[in-house]
């Protein structure tokens, strides 16, 4: 057994879970890099490996008893590193100039966030190594495919809502898909769904990113431009003020702020959009407006003034959503511990109302009548409403 041979056996057997190998020798040559993970298909345990392209991942499945064969030839021909986490070290084989391979090892250091590979309870659809290129560029992975320790928590919550997309999709089986993200920000989860859905579910998919900020436009356009996201776009502008230009098959917003949540759902319901994704932000509306009311303790106390102001502004878009015809659901995103912001309002369009539109409407005008508030969503939508 070779030098080489026998530093990739300490990864195989040692709990080697996970890997990426990088650093092309031949630097005009068309992959950049390799991943590496333990899955479980039919009750086997087996090697998936996916290399990349600048714009593309090819997967394939390699048996246990053939991954040291596989990462041999990776480093002998197409790459010069690889690296990997078992048991609280970093590894690390750097092949020389000469061809000699090169092996380390330390514990691991506080900079980059802690592994999950080895949590069976919970398989991420984006796991650590299997790195989305331009977000090397937006700061969540370092170029060895770790996610950087600040962002952990962005990155549970991004995985968590492509995780939902993912339910959506599959459930309504669609085979292309046009989507608008309201409110992209820096655009960390529009680069991930968009980099999911093409290049690893295979659906043709275009998104349209918007927001206010011109430079974090301009950013997210190079970027994508920089990768061959051909039908992924940025543009400016205010989401009241949007016009739509064409049909929508999705809409998501991740932290919209307050009111312009509602505004994303309007123009989502207007569309005639399919799905609706949105986890609200900063919801003010409610707690501004509403009065104390001799009926209920809810809004005696600032901070349950607060809490319960939100709660309730999700639960009346929830009815009127309900109202319009999507089939609504109020789910936990993500734990408290990652984001206070843990709602997710997903609403999928269904062809027959899902409950009766004139106990909905009572609930609605019950609250407005008690607390005497004027909720946007109903505001934008009340001829809708009125006509039901």
């Amino acid at each position: 057994m070779n030098e080489l041979t026998s530093y990739i056996s300490s990864f195989s057997n040692y709990g080697g879970d996970n890997a990426t190998i990088y650093a092309p020798k031949d630097k005009s040559q068309n992959f950049v890099r390799c991943t590496i993970k333990l899955i479980e298909i039919k009750n086997q345990s087996i090697y998936q490996c996916t290399t990349f392209s600048k714009t593309q991942a090819f997967h394939s499945n390699v048996p246990k008893e053939e991954i040291i064969e596989f990462i041999e030839e990776q480093l002998s021909s197409q790459f010069n590193q690889m690296e990997w986490d078992t048991d609280g070290f970093h590894h690390s084989i750097r092949m020389s100039k000469k061809g000699k391979a090169l092996h380390s090892k330390k514990a691991t250091g506080s900079t980059v966030a802690p592994s999950t590979d080895h949590n069976r309870k919970k398989e991420y659809l984006l796991p650590q190594g299997e790195i989305i290129p331009p977000l090397v560029d937006l700061g969540i992975f370092t170029k060895e495919g770790k996610i950087v320790a600040s962002m952990y928590d962005k990155f549970k919550q991004i995985n968590r809502f492509v995780e939902l997309i993912d339910d959506v999709v599959k459930q309504e089986k669609v085979e292309a898909l046009n989507i608008i993200d309201f409110g992209c920000g820096k655009s960390y989860l529009t680069f991930i769904v968009y980099h999911y859905l093409n290049y690893i579910k295979k659906i043709p998919t275009t998104i349209t990113g918007m927001d206010l900020k011109e430079q974090v436009i301009d950013d997210c356009n190079a970027i994508a431009k920089k990768y061959g996201y051909a039908n992924l776009n940025f543009v400016k502008g205010d989401i009241a003020d949007y016009t739509p230009t064409c049909a929508v098959d999705m809409v998501i917003t991740l932290h919209a702020c307050d009111i312009a949540t509602d505004f994303a759902i309007y123009h989502a319901i207007n569309l005639g959009s399919k799905a609706i994704l949105s986890v609200p932000c900063c919801q003010h509306e409610f707690n501004g407006q509403i009065k104390n009311s001799p009926k209920t303790i809810f809004t005696r106390y600032g901070l349950v003034k607060e809490r319960f102001s939100a709660l309730a502004t999700d639960a009346i878009r929830g009815n009127i959503l309900e109202l319009m015809g999507y089939r609504t659901q109020l789910l936990e995103f993500v734990d408290l511990t990652h984001s206070p912001k843990n709602i997710l309002i997903r609403s999928v369009k269904t062809s027959k109302p899902l409950a009766n539109p004139k106990v909905l409407k009572a609930e609605i005008f019950q609250f407005i009548d008690e607390y005497k508030v004027t909720p946007m969503l109903y505001t934008l939508l009340k001829e809708k409403i009125d006509e039901i």
